[in-house]
């Protein structure tokens, strides 16, 4: 399934209120624990080597969703919070109750099968652009998480079906 961004953007506008349902949303890689941001995952400018998002996996993921998508923030940092950190997509090809998402790299455009950027990350100036900018506040135990949401998109209007907020660990 492909989605052309301009259409997907025009849809991002219209997400109606989000229900109460579950989505569950874990980290898939055994170098993330949710407390503490792994060493060499945070941003080139406080030395990350290739850092990157974690992978994941998603279940409980509601009937007729087709995208599920990904907001990465810094909530103790207002500018970066709310998806600051980069906003991507995941198209589902297949109906399915349970997703794996590959990780996405830091500080680059180049994003995996599947995947399709939303926003990139606010700040390019204060490390190096890319649809993701990986935990980057120095050390000062900032928060980090991933809010996950499973949508539908059809005839360029999306619904989002269910939300989950994941947390990543503190930088």
């Amino acid at each position: 399934m492909k989605y052309q961004t301009r259409s997907l953007v025009a849809a991002l506008a219209l997400t109606l209120s989000i229900p109460a349902q579950a989505l569950v949303a874990e980290l898939a890689d055994p170098v993330w624990n949710g407390e503490v941001v792994p060493k060499g995952m945070q941003c080139q400018k406080f030395g990350g080597d290739a850092p990157r998002t974690p992978g994941l996996v998603v279940s409980q993921i509601p009937e007729g969703t087709n995208v599920l998508i990904f907001e990465y923030s810094d909530r103790s940092h207002k500018p970066m919070d709310n998806g600051g950190h980069g906003k991507f997509g995941f198209a589902l090809n297949q109906q399915t109750g349970t997703a794996w998402i590959p990780q996405v790299s830091g500080h680059s455009f180049d994003l995996p099968t599947g995947f399709f950027l939303i926003e990139a990350h606010r700040n390019p100036k204060w490390d190096k652009a890319g649809a993701y900018m990986p935990p980057c506040s120095g050390g000062k135990s900032n928060s980090y998480y991933v809010t996950v949401k499973a949508a539908q998109v059809k005839d360029n209007a999306m619904e989002i079906k269910a939300q989950t907020v994941l947390e990543l660990g503190k930088y």
